[in-house]
């Protein structure tokens, strides 16, 4: 299965979810797992690169070229972080994709974004079979008195017809910035911890 995460804003933690979730499947789903690095910056892949020099295991490559993109095998899981950066590549991934992961932050700017993004998707598959899109808040709000995340998630939830949103969120926790720093997933860094449970449950929604 060939999964993009991705959105048009910047800082919505695409390449951190993309890790966590990348090592979860591998690690949780015992499959072969090929990654993708599309984005110009190339964070996910320095997060790997840490991973490999402190011989982590599994240790995971990113490819940084779509040429190759479907070309893996049907038991090979394919997750793919892309940025707006390089439009090409996003959208040679978004034809080829069979879902797309929308990590979405909790302000009305993500919700616009996601819209456009949303646009993107259907303009740029016009013709071919439309990936099934997901969304899931990432960096929600932890203090219960703030309502932005529950506010952008309904608002999100009338544009069901293009999204299906998600249940698990993933919070605003120094443990995500934590792991992609030392080039560990968050349930390697403390599987008990709120953050490995976050992955978890999205994890075991998503595969």
């Amino acid at each position: 299965m060939i999964t993009v995460i991705g959105n048009l804003k910047g800082g919505t933690g695409k390449s951190t979810a993309a890790f966590n979730i990348s090592l979860w499947v591998a690690t949780h789903r015992n499959v072969h797992v090929v990654v993708y690095d599309l984005d110009p910056q190339a964070t996910l892949t320095d997060a790997f690169e840490i991973r490999t020099e402190d011989g982590y295991s599994p240790a995971i490559t990113p490819e940084n070229s779509v040429k190759e993109l479907g070309k893996e095998g049907k038991h090979s899981e394919i997750i793919i972080d892309i940025g707006m950066s390089d439009m090409l590549a996003m959208k040679e991934a978004l034809k080829k994709a069979d879902r797309v992961i929308v990590p979405i932050g909790p302000s009305q700017a993500d919700v616009w974004s996601t819209q456009r993004f949303l646009k993107l998707i259907d303009d740029t598959c016009e013709g071919k079979k439309k990936p099934k899109v997901f969304g899931f808040m990432n960096r929600a709000d932890t203090h219960r008195a703030v309502r932005e995340t529950d506010e952008a998630f309904d608002a999100l939830l009338t544009l069901s017809d293009q999204i299906e949103m998600l249940e698990p969120r993933l919070y605003q926790r120094t443990a995500y910035r934590r792991s992609f720093s030392e080039g560990m997933a968050v349930f390697e860094l403390d599987r008990k911890s709120k953050a490995s449970l976050e992955i978890e449950k999205l994890g075991e929604v998503l595969y």
